[in-house]
């Protein structure tokens, strides 16, 4: 006699793709669904890259980001299903979000000695599973083995339109054309950078969110992951 039953797994998911696509906001909200702990790679960019600009550092030179970061301290802390980052004693939110840190962040996160670093750390985070991480390169180098992979992507007009709406809400101005250039050039960044540059996994699924809501969004994954969470196992 076989007794089938449902194995509950704690899955790693790894949320790669190109700015303005609904990254974040779809893993914060897979997470959240599931009960998972979500991580947001780039944050911790971001937070590199306010660090420096703290301290009027505008260029990238990295034989002196060693000396420019020695006192530099991240941590993150878990607050329900959020990572929340710290520099120092300092909580970042809002300002990991303004565009000239973000644009700065591509040019940081270039930096191999930088990736280096912060990559160790993420896989940290989420060695034993129940995580959504996202980001440019975790299904492809953070976590190549993940269970579920996804590439997001979708076409410039929609991810413009969706920056727009993000800058407006936070009470920023937003310049249509300005923004599409701006995501333009950091495609170009991304997808040229010598270290881990943004491609997508050969298994990952495609998610293109150029016609869905974040709550489709949320729900594609959702249904993606269950498939692998709640694997049938036979005794």
């Amino acid at each position: 006699m076989r007794i089938f039953a449902c194995k509950v797994r704690r899955i790693i998911i790894a949320i790669d793709g190109y700015a303005a696509t609904g990254k974040s906001t779809t893993a914060r909200g897979v997470a959240q669904a599931l009960d998972y702990l979500h991580i947001d790679s780039g944050a911790m960019y971001r937070a590199v890259a306010w660090y420096l600009w703290q301290q009027g550092i505008k260029t990238v030179q990295p034989e002196k980001l060693p000396e420019w970061l020695t006192a530099f301290s991240l941590h993150l802390e878990r607050e329900g299903e959020e990572m929340v980052v710290y520099v120092g004693d300092r909580r970042l939110d809002e300002e990991l979000r303004r565009p000239e840190i973000s644009a700065f962040a591509s040019e940081v996160s270039a930096v191999p000695w930088v990736r280096q670093r912060l990559i160790a750390e993420q896989r940290r985070l989420g060695q034993h599973g129940g995580v959504v991480m996202d980001g440019r390169d975790i299904g492809t180098v953070v976590f190549p083995h993940a269970e579920l992979k996804i590439f997001m992507c979708a076409d410039i007009a929609a991810r413009v339109q969706r920056r727009s709406q993000e800058l407006r809400a936070r009470g920023m101005p937003a310049d249509p054309e300005a923004i599409r250039r701006e995501l333009l050039e950091r495609d170009q960044r991304d997808e040229t950078r010598p270290i881990s540059p943004l491609r997508k996994a050969p298994d990952a699924r495609v998610l293109d969110t150029t016609h869905l809501t974040i709550p489709q969004q949320i729900e594609k994954v959702i249904n993606w992951a269950k498939e692998l969470i709640y694997a049938p196992a036979s005794f």
